[in-house]
């Protein structure tokens, strides 16, 4: 189903579109897009021969299908250097990973959800849902409720509107009153645990990256297995990470990053 994009006339509407192929994770045909679209088929067929001549979708005739286009590759190319944490953290998550021998994950808040922004495997890898450009509930991951934790009241209850609250595990925080209580001992302590909230046997330790004014831009995390580690042992890592998330701030507002809104 479209979003309600009404407000943003027609930009509104053909992002829409971009995000409904790229949801498909694969090429899709018209049809496939018309069972999911609230706009009438004229509408829709427009939309797309738009954003493909705009090269923003690409079409193969043979098929009949869509693709995301290549100009959305040098868009996001252009981002990734300019507005993602990654290009400026690089060299605090390579020594994070290198002391911890665990998986490093660097994130930034979207519309109140994680976008993983750059990644380091542990020394043994470990297959989990995670990986640089993919986006993640806030509400049960360490690194969303690092972030989620250092918002102002109107933003986080607009964040908390846009959480789903589906229970993946036993542990999962399924209500908004439940995650307001563990925000509020974040804060007390300065970091987040992921308690196998959002897939079993995966737990970490997350610290947000925060601004001189307390407004937190990301989020870094040591994240393991409970097959290799427990949460205590991840706790102890909790000021080594504070000090990769301080730095990492430090940097970004030296370069004057753009504070999100």
């Amino acid at each position: 189903m479209a979003s309600d994009t009404g407000a943003d006339g027609t930009v509104g509407k053909a992002l829409d579109v971009l995000d409904m192929v790229a949801a498909r994770g694969r090429p899709v045909r018209f049809s496939d897009l018309q069972v999911g679209s609230s706009y009438p088929k004229a509408t829709l067929y427009r939309l797309l021969q738009t954003l493909t001549h705009q090269g923003m979708l690409a079409y193969d005739e043979d098929r009949g299908t869509y693709t995301l286009g290549l100009r959305l590759v040098r868009l996001a190319h252009a981002a990734w250097s300019t507005s993602s944490l990654a290009p400026l953290a690089r060299p605090y998550l390579d020594e994070l990973a290198a002391e911890t021998g665990e998986t490093i994950h660097l994130a930034q808040l979207d519309q109140g959800q994680v976008l993983y922004v750059d990644k380091r495997n542990a020394t043994k890898p470990v297959e989990m849902f995670s990986s640089a450009g993919k986006v993640g509930p806030a509400y049960c991951t360490g690194v969303g409720k690092a972030m989620l934790a250092y918002l102002d009241d109107g933003a986080l209850e607009a964040a908390i509107a846009r959480q789903s609250f589906h229970q993946f595990t036993p542990e999962t925080l399924d209500t908004p009153e439940k995650l307001k209580a563990e925000l509020i001992a974040i804060r007390d302590r300065g970091y987040a645990f992921d308690r196998e909230e959002h897939e079993p046997g995966i737990i970490c330790c997350a610290v947000p990256i925060l601004t001189r004014t307390g407004r937190a831009i990301g989020a870094v995390s040591v994240t393991s297995t409970t097959a290799r580690t427990d949460l205590a042992a991840l706790e102890a890592q909790a000021g080594r990470i504070k000090d990769s998330a301080a730095r990492i701030a430090a940097v970004a507002e030296d370069w004057r990053f753009p504070e999100q809104g």
